[in-house]
């Protein structure tokens, strides 16, 4: 959501690169070529009979760079990846929304 509505890109990655230790790993597609879902506009609702499912699709791209987490600022976004991640029986693959990267790597 906050890069297909509204072009923000730069600033959630500055957010994960000034984490101590965090590496910051693109997937084959982002910024604006990103692979959106279109889960705001319903999609999350609809049943897919062609082809891959969208979740499973994305969820295998995040697993292709490597990572063992993958962080997103949208709700559909982590429904999906999750469902995904779960539906593919992918364990190594945690998916977090960034406010909580950034509550976690707080001093408590």
């Amino acid at each position: 959501m906050l890069g297909r509505y509204n072009e923000i890109y730069t600033q959630p990655r500055n957010i994960i690169k000034s984490i101590p230790g965090a590496d910051l790993v693109e997937m084959s597609r982002h910024h604006e070529k990103s692979f959106c879902c279109g889960a705001g506009g319903s999609r999350m609702w609809l049943e897919e009979k062609l082809g891959t499912r969208v979740n499973q699709f994305r969820t295998k791209d995040a697993q292709s760079t490597g990572a063992s987490k993958v962080c997103t600022a949208c709700p559909f976004c982590m429904t999906m990846l999750s469902d995904g991640a779960n539906e593919l029986d992918i364990k190594n693959l945690e998916t977090l929304d960034i406010a909580e990267i950034v509550y976690n790597t707080m001093e408590k």
